[in-house]
């Protein structure tokens, strides 16, 4: 599948933000919005520092394109990118906010909801269905998050490294 480099570019300002989250702890997800292929918001995860479980990247980039809107329907020219496959919360934030489509990086075997675990987005039992756009930058997305649980485990090796 060829990549819109749009999305390449918006995906690389998503890796620059979920780097950000190493400062204070948090798991390193980034996600941009870009409107019309303007970027709106920029985020990364923030539950460690706000100590709220809803401060996922995702969910805060949402809310602030949504101010920046000044609607919470942000539509189909929306396109939300985010470093990591979105969980059931995001995926569901992602339907209600009308977005028109999702870029990710990794994918999310134990939690993701755009095709991993759930399909949420494309959900035609919905009232809403995103398009999704998997594996964008997978590869590095998938290494900052390797490496920063490797570290949380002590060691400096990928999750998936033989001991």
């Amino acid at each position: 599948m060829r990549t819109d480099p749009e999305i390449v570019a918006a995906m690389t300002e998503a890796l620059a933000e979920a780097e950000a989250a190493l400062g204070h702890g948090d798991v390193p997800v980034g996600a941009v919005v870009l409107v019309n292929g303007s970027l709106v918001a920029r985020r990364h995860n923030e539950r460690e520092r706000r100590g709220d479980p809803t401060a996922h990247a995702e969910m805060l980039a949402i809310r602030d394109a949504a101010q920046a809107l000044g609607t919470w329907r942000l539509g189909p020219e929306a396109t939300v990118v985010v470093t990591l496959e979105p969980c059931p919360m995001c995926a569901g934030a992602l339907v209600a906010a009308r977005v028109g489509r999702l870029a990710f990086g990794a994918s999310d075997p134990k939690a993701g909801a755009c095709g991993s675990l759930y399909n949420l987005c494309v959900d035609p039992r919905l009232n809403h269905e995103v398009e999704v756009i998997p594996g964008v930058l997978a590869e590095p997305a998938s290494k900052l998050l390797s490496h920063f649980f490797a570290s949380r485990r002590g060691g400096d090796q990928p999750a998936s490294a033989e001991p």
